[in-house]
Formats: C-alpha cells, structure tokens, sequence
C-alpha cells in the first residue's frame, strides 16, 4: 500500500503524463497534409479602384454672384502702356465705387485678338471693354457678336461702329467741328488747312470741311504733307500763296505741328490763329511748345481727369496714360446699366443708347444710333506754357 503522504505527488506525475501525450498527438495531427480532395482556388486578390480624378473644365468657374465683364487690351507688346494703364483705370474705378457686383477679367490682345475674345465669351463674358485698336475691334466684334456680346471699344475709327459695336474713342470729327464753331462765334470766317496724310489726315479733312461749311465760313486752302520736314514746308509755302486767312487747322500731334507753326509763319500766315485737334489733349508737353503760345483746341474736359491723375499715381506710382480714362469711364457705364442687369442675363444692350448719356472723367458722353459716343468737349487755348478752358464743355445733353 502506497504511502499516504506520496500519493499527492504520484498524481501530479501523472496529470503531467497526461498532458504531454496530448502535446505529442496534436503536433502529430498538425504536420499531417491530406493527400486526397481537390486543392481550393482562391482567386485573384481584390484590389480597390483609385480614386476618379476631378474634371477640371476650362475658362473660369461658373460664377453666379457676379456680372461677367472682359477687357481686351494689349498687356504685351508695343502698346502694353496704354494697356495696362487701362486695366488699372477700371480697377480703380471699382475701388472708388466700391462696386463688387462686376467681375473684370483681363486678356491680352497682343497675343492674339480673336482668341482673346473667343476666351472671354467662353468664360462666360456678357460685355466686352475694349479692343484698343482699330485692327482689333475689326477682329473681335464678329466674334462677339455671333455669341450676342457687345463691344464697347476705346477706339475712334468710326467705320467700326455699328452691329453691336460701340466706339469710344475721342473723335477729330467732333474735336475740329467744336473748334471751328468757337472760332467762328469769335468773327473767323476763312480757313485754311495743313493735314498730315494717313488715314486720321483724310478723316481730319473731311470733317474739317464739312464744320467750315456749317459755320457758313470758307477754306480758302488745304493742304496735305508727308511726314518730313521738306514735306511740310512745302505745303506751308503753298499754302501761304493762298492769301491771308483768320485760321489755320494743323492735323498732326503737338510735337510736330510745333514744327509747322513757324514754316506757316514764314511763308506769311502772320496773323492766322492756330487750331489743333483732339490729339494734343493726350500729350503732357504741348503746352511747353512756344510755337504753340495762343492755339486753340477741342477735346474732352479736363478738370476731372487731373483729380484722377493724382489718386491713380498713389495707388500705382507712375502717371496714367490720357486714354486710361475711356477704361474707367467704361466701368463707371456698365455699373450703372447693371442696376437694371439681373446676374446670369445677357448684357441689356438698348440701355448703351439712353438719350440721358453718361457722365465720366471725361464729360458727358452718349451713344448715338450709329454707336459712336457723342460727348460734350471743352476748347483750351495754349498760354504761357499752360492750357486754359476758354469755353467749357456742356454739362449734358
């Protein structure tokens, strides 16, 4: 009979038997491979697809908060200027109206006038501020209007206008009928004339005679020169072989008719008033030009622009070009149209031709039934190196 106090321990052992047969039969069973069955296909692995990149479309985004407005004009190139100092002006039209209703998008002319306006209409524009140039208003407006956008362009040619092509550029028609009907309210009854040629010389010309006609006065002598000194003097003698006359029309810029003006007086035009076009308006120096001293001109006024001059150095420093102020004119237009322009619709065009006009830096403008704005001009005379207004401009029409 087994010891009571070692039968504890003789149990233990056992259990402990037990358990490592156990360990033995189950690695037995775990190293067995069945030989019998047919082996199972997994298939191929599931691989998640990537993810869809987004679709990108071209041209700006859809912008429902806003009115669409292009402007094209020439940011690279020989005129990139005048350009950008246009971009500026409606920019810092936008500022001083504190307008958030438009949204101005610019594209460069420069680098292709048609895909320029061509971007602008996809991107969603429904009026067009600009082209500068003749050539590119020539361009642009049969795109635009294809997809039913107005033009209103900075240029002055007016055999552009028309078919939803408005010009606002200063006009030497306008300019030289303003001129000679202050002449003759001042007792002037004959001129005579000396035009460069080129395609602004011959419109000059026109106009010229035809405001000489209106004032019941007579041109007496026109006549035309190339752009040379030997030209010029020329048509300055042939001219003063005509006899005396009361005034004298230079179709030229400032710095070259300053070059005329003696030649005329040489050839005995003594006495002959001097008459200038719009052109001189836009060059800073033609008052400095002491061949100058007591012409007159008609252009747009004056009065505002200075104003203007200044705030638009501070913010940009550097001086605006004159014609920068068509830009920030052309805003001043569309903002007030775009009280009646629901966001999203076409541009409400019939509103471009309100009797009432406009107003802007400079002066009352309004668009006639041929699309060429008619504005309200002042007459400056040159005087001790200065301009002064000797008969401002009306007020409105």
């Amino acid at each position: 009979m087994a010891d009571p106090a070692t039968r504890p321990q003789r149990l233990t052992q056992l259990k402990r038997a037990v358990f490592l047969f156990g360990l033995l039969v189950l690695s037995a069973c775990s190293s067995v491979v069945p030989r019998t069955g047919p082996p199972v296909e997994t298939g191929p692995a599931v691989v998640a697809p990537p993810p869809r990149p987004p679709v990108v479309m071209p041209g700006l985004p859809t912008d429902n908060e806003h009115h669409m407005v292009a402007l094209l004009v020439p940011l690279t190139g020989t005129n990139a200027g005048v350009g950008k100092s246009i971009a500026n002006a409606t920019q810092l039209a936008l500022l001083d109206t504190n307008n958030s209703s438009l949204r101005i998008t610019t594209y460069d002319t420069a680098t292709g006038a048609a895909a320029a306006a061509q971007r602008a209409i996809d991107d969603g524009a429904r009026v067009i501020l600009g082209p500068l140039l003749a050539e590119d208003v020539r361009i642009v407006a049969p795109i635009a209007r294809r997809a039913g956008v107005p033009v209103i362009s900075f240029s002055n040619d007016s055999s552009l206008a028309g078919s939803g092509a408005y010009l606002m550029g200063y006009s030497p028609g306008q300019s030289i009928e303003r001129v000679v009907d202050y002449a003759a309210d001042q007792g002037i009854t004959t001129y005579g004339g000396l035009v460069a040629n080129g395609i602004y010389g011959q419109r000059s010309s026109t106009a010229f005679l035809r405001a000489v006609e209106a004032a019941k006065g007579q041109v007496i002598s026109l006549q035309n020169y190339e752009h040379s000194a030997a030209s010029a003097a020329a048509a300055a003698a042939r001219l003063g072989k005509a006899g005396p006359m009361g005034a004298i029309l230079i179709v030229d810029d400032g710095a070259a008719a300053a070059g005329v003006v003696p030649l005329m007086r040489k050839n005995g035009e003594t006495g002959a008033r001097v008459l200038g076009t719009e052109r001189w308006n836009a060059e800073a120096s033609v008052a400095a030009k002491p061949s100058l001293n007591g012409a007159w001109f008609a252009s747009v006024p004056d009065n505002l622009y200075r104003q203007y001059a200044v705030k638009y150095r501070a913010r940009f420093g550097t001086a605006p070009y004159r014609l920068s102020s068509m830009g920030y004119d052309a805003v001043l237009l569309t903002i007030r149209i775009a009280r009646d322009w629901r966001i999203g619709a076409p541009f409400p065009e019939d509103r471009l031709r309100d009797k009432g006009g406009f107003s802007g830096i400079d002066g009352a403008f309004r668009f006639g039934r041929d699309g060429i704005a008619e504005r309200a001009l002042e007459v400056q005379e040159i005087r001790g190196g200065t301009t002064v207004v000797i008969s401002p401009a009306p007020t409105g029409f």
